[in-house]
């Protein structure tokens, strides 16, 4: 389990600090992703990594690992997206989810649904993290 979080957060990129609200969560990670190899090579990625929550990178990392997944389908449209279309965000006191709708850089709409939560212990306490991005 020390090997999940080994490699969290990824030095000198955006990481939870409890003072981003669950939009400002999926809005740091799509920024990034937009522009995945600024300022180096899968920063977005490693970005995105930053902020899943640790029942998400126990599923998905590590770090090597959740870089493979983002890379290919169906999450690849999500790399050097060229427009990103936000829906309503529905959020309650610990739990948030937006459906967000990706054109990725060969054109391909593509439907993903973030799921965030409030985490409630640790070092991470106080900051929304993704759990999960669904495709629709």
């Amino acid at each position: 389990m020390a090997g999940i979080y080994e490699d969290h957060p990824v030095a000198e990129l955006p990481a939870p600090d409890g003072s981003r609200p669950p939009a400002g969560v999926i809005a740091v990670q799509l920024q990034a992703l937009a522009a995945n190899d600024d300022p180096f090579t899968d920063a977005g990625i490693k970005t995105a990594y930053n902020f899943a929550s640790p029942s998400n990178r126990r599923a998905t990392g590590p770090l090597e690992r959740f870089v493979r997944m983002v890379s290919t389908a169906p999450y690849a449209a999500m790399v050097d997206h060229v427009s990103a279309e936000r829906g309503t965000l529905r959020a309650s006191a610990d739990t948030a989810e937006q459906r967000v709708e990706l054109t990725g850089p060969d054109g391909q709409q593509r439907s993903y649904v973030f799921g965030l939560s409030r985490q409630n212990d640790g070092s991470l306490e106080g900051c929304w993290l993704t759990d999960r991005v669904l495709v629709e």
